[in-house]
């Protein structure tokens, strides 16, 4: 899967009020099928909380699963305070209801990764494995 010496540490989490986790609890159990080695923070978090359980975790990735359609505002308030607390050198990904027009805004943001709905979970583990190689 990757040439680490440990498991990649993974932090997923759920945005703001998005209510809807269904499809981030599959994503986690693929995560942790793939090897990775997970935390998942639950729903409505908010930027800063984002950052305090990535900090916590030592999170090689900073996942988030959005389906409410606020991913913009969220990512923009969530970029510099990632930045600023020293992990903006980590893999940020991003999933969920993404609009294929929001993509380049999220990648110019700093999320690598975009899966829209639908995205196939070997696909996402796979990114993630080869990005942290």
């Amino acid at each position: 899967m990757n040439d680490r010496r440990r498991p990649i540490k993974v932090l997923l989490a759920k945005p703001g009020l998005d209510g809807h986790d269904q499809g981030a609890k599959v994503v986690a159990r693929a995560m942790i099928d793939a090897g990775f080695d997970l935390r998942y923070t639950g729903l409505r978090q908010s930027p800063e909380q984002v950052v305090a359980a990535a900090l916590a975790h030592g999170a090689d990735v900073i996942a988030l699963s959005s389906m409410a359609g606020a991913h913009l505002a969220f990512c923009e308030r969530l970029a510099p305070l990632l930045r600023e607390a020293g992990l903006g050198d980590r893999l940020w990904i991003i999933g969920g209801n993404l609009p294929a027009a929001d993509h380049d805004a999220l990648r110019a943001l700093g999320f690598a990764g975009v899966f829209a709905t639908g995205s196939k979970l070997d696909a996402i583990t796979t990114f993630i494995s080869e990005h942290l190689r």
